[in-house]
């Protein structure tokens, strides 16, 4: 058995030197893990609601200044389809489209991903900390040419034989080798407020997904009702062109008056085929959010009314931004794994603890002749010159921190921004579904008079035209409003951190 000489400092830091069959402390001294400099967890991809502002498309008619939309990009516009095609339309309710979102949605599956990798680090961070124990089992035969190794002893009245053997050897061992510093220790601190930070990120996709879900279910709704003031708008415009024919059949007015309410009707056509397109592409965007199948068929079933919003405090709801979002508390989150890893690696300059040990039996086969032997050595590492690998190690830690810090106050400063612009948003909004109602009314009672006129023989059909446009104009006014006031109000909630919460309240029956 092969044996070795040793030195060690042991915890009494007490030197000594032993002839051991095991192997002292060795192996590199700890180190700091280092971060990444940026501490946003990837999500691939955004979800923004916007409202743009635009002057109206109709001269003085058209009071459309508000643009609704959510902005959808990168993974969450995708999603894994998943289920059975059914024959049956798929009755579809928004609280069934969010969880299939939250489930199926690619963004919201990568974020989830993303925790796994985090927890993984973590736990890989705990295990530089455990020992190591590991077995081994060894069995030698051997025969050795003590002739060839230049051994020949020719002793008078004695003989040396030039082969030895064969003979055996086994051994069986379990070693252990543990290390312990305040490196190890700050770095898994940090893995842990990392994984926290992933399950925070992976939090805020799922609000993500929310306002992605709910904000393409309100626009699909809107379409819906486009479509339904398209049909009310071709009925009328058809009944319009067809007292322009009588008429003209009698002789009461001039071909022109049937060429133009026959050029109304046919421009009211237009405007539903280019509503029905839209309306189906939308559909398809929303199936592809929520994971189904292409091929299934769904209609839309939950119906959401105007309510008036209550008044609210805008400073207050900031305070909850920065108390409740997901994303700024992971933010917050990172800042922690950056003190740490800079803790880290100051810790690089304290020593470490280090201990092996091993136990088996030594023989010449594991029945006969076999016996226990161990090792047991422990010592003091510490770093006396290391090259400045110490000091750089921290100075990119503190590059990591302060831009962690950067990022932090950036997502307050976000978050307050969302506040505002929702807040304003849905303020503008609601003023403007008021206006829209009111108009829309003043359009149909307009369109009544010029039809009761036309049929007196007191004007023509361009009266009656522009009435007709003007109630399309205010209808879809009107809806464009709603749109806009309900996904407003989602943005806010969005924007609070409650979007789950704010969809809710958003469906609740007045």
């Amino acid at each position: 058995m092969r044996r070795r000489v040793s030195c060690v400092i042991l915890f009494g830091f007490l030197p000594l030197c032993a002839q051991i069959g095991g192997q002292g402390p060795s192996g590199q001294l700890p180190k700091a893990q280092q971060v990444p400099l940026s501490g946003k967890q990837p999500q691939g991809g955004t979800v923004e609601p916007l409202e743009s502002t635009q002057p109206g498309q109709g001269g003085s008619s058209s009071r459309n200044t508000l643009n609704p939309s959510v902005q959808i990009q990168g993974a969450y516009q995708g999603g894994v389809p998943t289920g059975e095609v059914t024959a049956e339309p798929l009755a579809l309710t928004m609280e069934d489209a969010i969880k299939r979102g939250i489930k199926y949605n690619l963004g919201a599956i990568s974020a989830n991903e993303s925790v796994r990798q985090a927890r993984a680090t973590r736990l890989a961070a705990i295990a530089q900390m455990l020992p190591d124990i590991t077995g081994n089992v060894r069995e030698s035969v051997q025969q050795i040419n003590l002739a060839a190794q230049g051994l020949r002893i020719h002793v008078p009245g004695f003989s040396i034989p030039s082969v030895v053997g064969p003979f055996n050897y086994f051994d069986a061992r379990a070693s252990m080798t543990e290390s312990i510093s305040l490196t190890s220790l700050r770095n898994w601190r940090s893995g842990q407020e990392n994984a926290r930070s992933a399950e925070l990120s992976a939090q805020d996709s799922r609000e993500l997904v929310s306002l992605a879900v709910a904000g393409s279910y309100l626009q699909i709704i809107s379409s819906a009702a486009r479509i339904q003031t398209a049909m009310a708008q071709i009925e009328t415009a058809t009944a319009t062109y067809q007292q322009a024919v009588d008429r003209n059949r009698s002789g009461l007015n001039a071909r022109i008056d049937v060429n133009r309410s026959q050029v109304e009707l046919q421009t009211q056509q237009q405007r539903l085929t280019s509503l029905q397109n839209d309306y189906e592409k939308q559909k398809i965007s929303l199936a592809r959010l929520i994971g189904l199948p292409m091929r299934q068929q769904f209609t839309l079933t939950t119906a959401v009314t105007y309510r008036d919003m209550p008044p609210f405090d805008v400073e207050d709801l900031i305070q909850h931004a920065w108390k409740d979002r997901a994303d700024v508390r992971a933010a917050e989150a990172q800042v922690k794994v950056g003190e740490l890893a800079r803790k880290a690696a100051v810790a690089e300059y304290y020593p470490s603890l280090e201990l092996t040990a091993d136990y088996g039996a030594i023989g010449v086969t594991p029945t006969n002749d076999a016996h226990g032997t161990f090792t047991v050595a422990g010592g003091v590492r510490f770093p006396i010159f290391r090259s400045g690998r110490i000091r750089a190690d921290i100075d990119q830690a503190d590059a990591a921190l302060s831009q962690r810090k950067a990022e932090y106050s950036d997502a307050k400063g976000r978050a307050e921004q969302d506040v505002r612009n929702a807040a304003l948003d849905l303020k503008a909004a609601a003023q403007q579904v008021k206006v829209a109602e009111s108009s829309r009314a003043l359009a149909r009672e307009t369109l009544e008079q010029s039809r009761d006129r036309f049929r007196a023989g007191v004007t023509d059909t361009v009266e009656v035209v522009q009435a007709q446009e003007l109630v399309a104009t205010a209808e879809q006014d009107y809806i464009t409003a709603l749109y806009a006031f309900n996904l407003g109000r989602v943005a806010l909630a969005r924007a609070v951190g409650q979007t789950e919460q704010g969809i809710i309240r958003l469906l609740q029956v007045p």
